[in-house]
């Protein structure tokens, strides 16, 4: 029997007209119609030489035709490759000839760049504009709608996402078509998802919170949601009245907060609100549970393991904690050393297992075999307690990545980008609390005898070369960086050190 995810959506299906999408500028696609469409989409990608075990990579803005391609890029067996819109040709150039798909799709206004990048790794181009016009949307109008579903074994892959890790080169995850339904069966159980609900949808889609978090679990459960381009406090609070659930990332919280707007009767209607991706303020919390009524549900995840724990649905939803492991999900706290599981309360590393942790990491076997056990444990990287309740803390990282606004940000990449610049002499990127980003990027620079910069130049400098989510927030300026005896850079001490520096 085949496994392939598409299946799962269609089993969703009890009533073809009813609406599966909404765009902002109110139509609607029905989820007779969204089959139908994806199935244009998967005639073309064929039409373009994709076939089953591809790899598509896509670095297009967010749209309705952008969700179709993801559905049909799975139904036609071949595996998603979301990229990031604000990676530069650099940084495109290397996730292009890793992965080596036979399909890239981009911005029309990034044809030019991505071409010869396509070229060297052997694939084909097609465009998509923010609108769904583009060279594979005129190919799908033109194409039937009847398409068979490639059959897929639950191993097979669905997705390759690539994460920032903390040493090296990124990583693609592998995510097979199991990982992906299983993750979302449970979390649309936990939430208690139904066809009646609507979500808001204004995360991106070329990560795991979007794409798979808010897409499979509401489209799995025939349920509707407004697809809206982008963030924004306004369109979040004109829609709430019509809708059920938003999921969000903390700043969408701490914005919306911001606006008086926000009160009880403007979230009557709403039953379910979301955070991840980053963590969320004890503060933020009770602020909006005084405000609205509601208590904001937060989980943990990662590219690799999509959901691992959720705050209950029904139960108490602790603030400052990411809840408790979702069934089929184990979580065990280890000694980082040692790998030897550690008393219940104890700090260590938290290590996952479960049908949704992904099967390694695309071509790099000796970082699969360092960070997934035999056992089936996935290391995390991510230090943390699990309380007398069973709820895990999360307290730091045992790796240096920082995670702002739901992204990763790899530090030696934003360090190398700023040491090139004439004038530095060496550099230290880290993550310091901020209260709408969970943590901003903040640069501490060390530059030589006789310099003649300031922040505003070293931004500059590096704003070409990096995502705009990767660039510091401030520049601080030393005279050196504080060392070991060893004579590693002491990132801890500056941590502490810039602890304060956007309180207020």
């Amino acid at each position: 029997m085949s496994a392939n995810l598409f299946d799962i959506l269609e089993h969703a299906i009890t009533d073809p007209d009813a609406t599966a999408i909404e765009t902002p500028d109110g139509a609607r696609l029905g989820y007779g119609d969204l089959v139908a469409r994806t199935g244009q989409m998967a005639n073309a990608l064929q039409g373009f030489g994709v076939k089953p075990g591809d790899r598509v990579a896509v670095q297009v803005e967010k749209s309705l035709a952008a969700v179709i391609l993801y559905l049909a890029t799975v139904r036609a067996g071949a595996v998603f490759l979301p990229l990031n819109t604000g990676y530069t040709a650099a940084e495109m150039a290397y996730f292009i000839g890793d992965a080596e798909p036979a399909l890239c799709v981009c911005d029309p206004g990034a044809l030019a760049a991505i071409s010869p990048l396509a070229e060297a790794a052997g694939a084909r181009v097609a465009t998509l504009d923010a609108n769904g016009n583009g060279s594979l949307s005129d190919a799908a109008t033109a194409a039937p709608t009847s398409f068979a579903t490639c059959p897929r074994k639950p191993d097979d892959l669905a997705a390759l996402l690539y994460t920032s890790g903390t040493t090296g080169r990124s990583k693609g995850a592998m995510l097979s078509h199991d990982n992906l339904v299983s993750n979302a069966l449970a979390l649309r159980e936990a939430w208690h998802y139904t066809p009646r609900d609507v979500l808001i949808h204004a995360l991106p889609i070329f990560h795991t919170h979007g794409l798979f978090v808010a897409t499979n679990i509401t489209l799995f459960s025939g349920a509707a949601m407004i697809l809206l381009p982008k963030f924004d406090v306004g369109q979040i609070l004109r829609v709430m009245p019509r809708a059920t659930v938003l999921m969000g990332v903390p700043t969408f919280y701490t914005r919306l907060l911001q606006d008086d707007r926000l009160t009880a009767q403007a979230t009557a209607h709403m039953r379910l609100f979301v955070s991840g991706s980053a963590p969320l303020l004890a503060e933020t919390h009770r602020d909006w549970q005084a405000r609205t009524g509601h208590a904001i549900l937060e989980r943990y995840g990662m590219t690799e393991t999509n959901m691992n724990t959720s705050n209950p649905y029904d139960g108490a939803r602790v603030a400052g904690t990411v809840g408790l492991p979702l069934p089929g999900t184990e979580v065990i706290v280890t000694d980082p050393e040692t790998g030897a599981a550690l008393p219940q309360g104890e700090i260590g590393m938290i290590e996952v297992r479960g049908a949704n942790v992904f099967k390694g990491y695309w071509r790099m076997p000796e970082k699969t075999a360092a960070e997934l056990r035999s056992t089936g444990f996935f290391i995390t990287g991510d230090l943390g307690r699990i309380d007398e309740n069973g709820y895990v803390h999360i307290v730091g990282r045992g790796k240096d990545l920082i995670i702002t606004g739901g992204y990763n940000v790899y530090p030696k990449e934003v360090e190398a980008e700023i040491d090139e610049i004439p004038g530095v002499l060496e550099s230290a990127v880290i993550g310091i609390a901020h209260k709408d980003f969970g943590e901003a990027v903040t640069a501490i620079v060390v530059l030589t005898a006789a310099p003649a910069l300031t922040e505003a130049a070293i931004i500059s400098a590096i704003e070409g070369r990096l995502a705009r989510f990767k660039l510091p927030k401030r520049v601080i300026f030393v005279a050196e960086l504080p060392r070991n005896t060893m004579g590693k850079v002491q990132k801890n001490l500056l941590r502490d050190q810039f602890a304060g520096l956007y309180q207020g």
